[in-house]
């Protein structure tokens, strides 16, 4: 990684990865549409709604969900995951892109839509920091809920699941 005299460096390798991130979501994205995960796996239902308040209790208690419950996203799991794809990320990319000034000419909307590069650079930054809480607050989550049956379900598809009155419960 380049050091503080390389600033040159430092942003290729920021360009390099946000190029990345851009394809990564891409193709997610295009999966997510047509396999529809998204309709299917983070839609909240009406009866989710209702109990949002529980859910944000749950997480804040660390109480997690058991048995078959546990393999399926909660309502507030399904709304952080949808304002991040659709929501942090997607500005995150175009605040990024309004940086740029070789877009301005093709893409002058995008320097009204953030009114100027400096707002752009603040949202771009406000929204990185906003990805990082979540993905800090993610993996802590997970390492709390259980990280080998967590990674082994991330891995292999496979989640193991106690259910109640099984021998491994403590």
């Amino acid at each position: 990684m380049p050091g503080p005299q390389w600033l040159a460096l430092g942003r290729r390798w920021h360009f390099f990865f946000a190029w990345l991130l851009v394809l990564n979501g891409l193709v997610y994205l295009g999966w997510g549409l047509a396999s529809g995960h998204f309709f299917h796996n983070l839609r909240p239902s009406s009866e989710q709604f209702r109990h949002f308040g529980r859910s944000v209790v749950d997480h804040l208690m660390f109480r997690f969900p058991k048995g078959a419950e546990a393999e399926h996203y909660n309502v507030l799991q399904k709304l952080v995951y949808l304002v991040v794809i659709f929501g942090l990320l997607p500005v995150i990319v175009l605040a990024g892109l309004t940086m740029s000034p070789r877009l301005d000419a093709a893409f002058p909307v995008l320097v009204n839509l953030f009114d100027g590069r400096q707002s752009a650079r603040s949202v771009h930054f406000l929204m990185a920091a906003a990805l990082l809480g979540f993905v800090a607050i993610h993996v802590f989550m997970v390492v709390v809920s259980g990280l080998w049956n967590n990674i082994r379900s991330m891995v292999t598809g496979r989640y193991a699941i106690d259910e109640p009155g099984s021998s491994n419960e403590p």
